[in-house]
């Protein structure tokens, strides 16, 4: 290389820096614009928001590429990814109620049901016999307190979209044997794709200003949650561990034997963070996958991965497992770390456009990738049953079907259904709302030997209808198909003009 080269590279460096310092400069003399339109608590909330903001755009400025060298990769070693059937080997102690009173649960409540049809929290659907998602958390902790005569609190991690309702809803649990924290999430600046600047003009919610703003993400948990207070509060309680998981994830429940796993370590070789993973199917290819990585385990997400190398991170061969976002995380190694500044996770680049047509950009973090960061860190392959999140109303029949029964809050697998494995369900447009899809079942038909089921139109189902094998059910444009009360479809096609075919 010769030394105009040199010279020209070293130009173009000064160049972008004084270009991101120019950013950062003019992004930090808008946010204490926004902050003088603000007084008490709610300036003193957005400061500390806008702190952990600040940090989150600053590395964002600095990111060069893509955050992973593809050929740096590797599998991880094996005793890092623990099978669950060992860690259950290992037993339970006489006592688990030693154990339990270590433990908080932690439920990620930030999402509305916007995609299911549904407003206010995701958490309030009713998802099976008429308990919403929030309804079975409780029952379940409720029946480990009574069960094991033990205090497990559950803490909600809400965000300015699902708090106001959430505490509302939440008196009507005052009588159950559960105490029920929350906290929120960070408020963040939604940023203008071309300026780098906030969109937002003051602190406000209102009219158009509501779409200003954005929760980053549940990578945010440990900033908030050291932020609220209740970190400390929890820890000073005598509570070791969170384990944390998304509300509509249905087999996230409390497992004792990976508790246990964790607490009858030696506090010198203590695990501080467990991700929950399990194997991969056609359906879970664009899940985030654990790699070791600089002699660390660390979560890999799609985002992350370089065009080129889409594909291969896409193969179950490859890369056999994926985060359940199902973790058990120490809280006083996520109080040593938040304090040192050193989680540092990866920035999720979130394009968007508002409804004006302004395209904006949010700044995420995942809670996951932050396992890099935790000592004696391990993955446990967990099985199948432990990932059953209800996303789409396809989700929502399966869990409302007699595929599963419901114990103490809990679903199960029913006995009476031969393969282990979940059917899959393709629900067309016309069931997307939830609203929709209730009226479209006079009830959920049996589906205990059914292995794939595709509908799509205007189809209605009658009472009692049974569904086996490979079930395709279409009806054209301007047709539509009612399935009749008693109806027995064992690997059938129905097409438009209601011809039943064998499949």
């Amino acid at each position: 290389m010769s030394l105009m080269d040199d010279l020209c590279k070293a130009g173009m460096a000064e160049f972008q820096e004084k270009l991101r310092l120019q950013h950062e400069t003019s992004m930090h003399a808008e946010l204490e614009k926004l902050l003088i339109t603000a007084k008490g608590t709610e300036q003193e909330i957005s400061r500390k928001d806008f702190e952990g903001f600040k940090k989150l755009f600053h590395r964002f400025l600095q990111v060069k590429g893509p955050s992973v060298n593809w050929e740096k990769i590797n599998k991880p070693p094996e005793d890092l990814i623990r099978p669950y059937d060992k860690i259950k080997a290992q037993g339970l102690p006489d006592s688990v109620a030693a154990s339990l009173n270590k433990l908080v649960v932690v439920k990620l409540n930030g999402g509305l049901g916007t995609s299911m049809g549904c407003k206010g929290p995701k958490s309030v659907i009713s998802v099976r016999n008429e308990n919403t998602f929030l309804d079975l958390t409780v029952h379940q902790i409720e029946h480990l307190n009574k069960t094991y005569n033990v205090n497990v609190p559950l803490v909600l991690m809400n965000s300015f979209n699902t708090d106001e309702d959430t505490k509302k809803i939440l008196q009507k649990y005052t009588h159950h044997r559960v105490h029920i924290h929350t906290f929120n999430q960070s408020r963040y600046p939604r940023i203008n794709k071309e300026s780098l600047l906030p969109v937002a003009k003051d602190l406000g919610m209102h009219g158009d200003q509501a779409d200003a703003w954005y929760p980053p993400g549940h990578g945010d948990i440990y900033a908030s949650f050291y932020n609220s207070g209740l970190l400390d509060k929890l820890i000073a309680e005598g509570k070791e561990y969170i384990f944390v998981s998304n509300i509509d994830n249905l087999g996230a429940t409390v497992d004792l034997f990976i508790l246990n796993h964790l607490v009858s370590q030696p506090k010198e070789k203590r695990c501080e963070f467990i991700m929950e993973v399990t194997d991969k199917t056609r359906a879970d290819v664009k899940g985030g996958t654990l790699i070791q990585y600089d002699d660390k385990l660390r979560l890999l997400e799609i985002a992350q991965v370089p065009k080129a190398n889409v594909d291969e991170f896409k193969s179950v061969t490859k890369f056999k497992i994926f985060n359940t976002n199902n973790l058990w995380i120490s809280l006083s190694a996520m109080k040593r770390l938040q304090e040192q500044n050193s989680m540092d996770m990866e920035i999720i680049v979130n394009p968007k456009t508002l409804d004006g047509g302004l395209n904006v950009i949010q700044l995420e973090t995942a809670v996951g990738a932050a396992i890099k960061a935790f000592d004696n860190a391990l993955g446990v392959n967990v099985p199948r049953s432990r990932f059953l999140p209800v996303k789409t109303s396809s989700d929502l029949l399966l869990v409302m079907s007699n595929l599963y029964s419901l114990d103490a809050g809990s679903l199960t697998m029913s006995k009476k259904r031969e393969f282990p494995s979940t059917p899959h369900v393709k629900l067309g447009s016309s069931f997307t709302k939830v609203q929709d899809f209730l009226t479209r079942f006079e009830n959920i038909p049996d589906m205990l030997e059914l292995d794939h089921l595709t509908v799509s139109g205007d189809v209605t189902f009658g009472k009692n209808v049974s569904l086996k094998g490979t079930v395709i059910i279409i009806a054209n444009h301007g047709d539509r198909i009612d399935i009749p009360a008693g109806a027995v479809l064992e690997n059938k096609i129905v097409s438009g003009n209601l011809r039943i075919l064998d499949h």
